[in-house]
């Protein structure tokens, strides 16, 4: 990640959502450009961020727990909360917040998503800041809850759709691009739309296998059968469950679940703005994987 443009210094920086994958490692990577960082997070005491970060208990619903995480603050990295966004960002505008950075999602640009991370995004826009929305598409991450339980349990992946190429971003990838654009000029009004490597599913598997050094076998089940186990297991899987297989639209319009099989993501390729903003070459599944081998023990 380049500095050679870095506006940053001797300011401080709230992270919001500071306790999650990528707020954790926008959170490390102010940290080592030297900025001042406070974290907001709803439990401090099991948010584990590294030593010098100033960690506060606050929640984007609360919004005077915010009031009080904005004092002193000159930028800001926003988690998406839609319910709250517009009294956030006017909070922040008081608090005399001049740039933010807002963790949105590739649904936005595919014009999938008009009612989570739009809303927040036309907050941001609507306020006297400077702006940049980071956009990434599918989250490598989906991976611990989607194949977590089932890799864990018995060294299996059940997927409807094995070839199936998706583009997954390595939370790394997206957090470098959250700090470039709260640390460096001219990301201002733009929105950085990012992707990983294209991977089918079933090389995804491969590859996960190989960072665990043990054979995780792949069956084919029926959307049917795949989401009957995404709501067994609960959580991200269960509520994601129709979305990702195939079964509505990000709208929640009804789709032909059979369509996945040839979803192929090949011809988007990695999207240029990770390499162009941070100078580094996409992070690939691969490296995602090792990176993330412990979570599937």
């Amino acid at each position: 990640m380049g500095t050679s443009v870095c506006e940053g210094m001797g300011m401080k920086v709230l992270v919001t959502g500071a306790s999650g994958s990528v707020g954790r490692a926008v959170v490390e990577g102010l940290l080592a450009a030297g900025v001042g960082v406070r974290a907001l997070t709803r439990d401090v005491a099991r948010a584990d961020l590294p030593a010098g970060v100033e960690v506060v208990a606050g929640d984007l619903t609360e919004l005077a727990s915010v009031d009080a995480a904005l004092e002193g603050v000159e930028r800001m990295y926003l988690f998406p909360v839609p319910a709250t966004a517009r009294q956030v960002v006017a909070a922040a505008e008081r608090a005399g917040v001049r740039r933010i950075v807002t963790l949105s999602s590739g649904a936005v640009s595919a014009g999938y998503d008009t009612v989570h991370h739009l809303p927040v995004e036309q907050a941001v826009e609507a306020a006297g800041v400077e702006w940049t929305h980071v956009r990434p598409g599918e989250f490598a991450m989906n991976k611990v809850a989607l194949w977590g339980p089932d890799i864990r349990a018995a060294r299996v992946v059940r997927h409807p759709a094995p070839e199936a190429v998706w583009c997954p971003v390595h939370e790394q990838d997206i957090a470098d691009v959250a700090v470039t654009a709260l640390l460096e000029g001219g990301h201002h009004g733009v929105a950085h739309t990012l992707n990983g490597p294209p991977i089918s599913l079933r090389d995804q598997a491969r590859a996960l296998a190989s960072a665990l050094g043990q054979e995780i076998r792949f069956e084919k089940v029926t959307p049917q059968q795949a989401r009957r186990r995404y709501r067994e297991q609960g959580g991200f899987a269960a509520a994601a469950a129709d979305f990702l297989l195939g079964f509505v639209d990000y709208a929640g319009n009804p789709t032909d679940p059979h369509a996945m099989a040839h979803f192929d993501l090949t011809a988007f390729g990695p999207q240029p703005t990770v390499h162009d903003i941070t100078g580094a070459t996409p992070r690939t599944f691969a490296q995602w994987a090792r990176d993330h081998a412990a979570d599937f023990h």
